[in-house]
């Protein structure tokens, strides 16, 4: 009885999101060690939760002590729906940990909040302080 053969697949068909990583390695080579590992990380949460990023979105995803002080924590931007780490993209954590802001979006919804305050209090109208001037002339 005869052998079967085998199908031809190349090595590069095989092998082929090790080109992907190598590119994300030469893009990360001038960034420091550990950052270069937290944005390989991060991408890695990306590809792995796909379209359940939406579904997620604000949740922490994982934390990670650095030393003994310091924690790291990856988490999906409920603004965003990125994934950000907080020392590398800063984090404002919701007590209720669903609406985790990174430090863009948090920013950018303070500066909102501010604007949308100073439109509600419409014109206004600064009473006048007495110049220096008249009260030196005044003592």
């Amino acid at each position: 009885m005869g052998r079967a053969r085998k199908s031809k697949t190349s090595k590069r068909d095989k092998y082929a999101g090790f080109a992907d990583m190598a590119d994300d390695a030469e893009e990360d080579a001038d960034l420091p060690k550990d950052e270069a590992g937290r944005r390989k990380i991060k991408r890695q949460y990306a590809e792995l939760l796909g379209i359940r990023i939406e579904k997620l979105r604000g949740r922490i995803l994982n934390r990670e002590r650095i030393n003994k002080t310091i924690e790291g924590i990856y988490f999906i931007c409920a603004n965003c729906m990125k994934v950000c780490h907080s020392l590398d993209d800063g984090l404002t954590e919701d007590p209720a940990n669903q609406q985790n802001l990174c430090g863009a979006c948090a920013k950018q919804k303070a500066q909102a909040e501010a604007h949308a305050a100073r439109e509600a209090a419409g014109p206004q109208t600064r009473a006048k302080a007495p110049s220096r001037k008249k009260r030196a002339a005044a003592s």
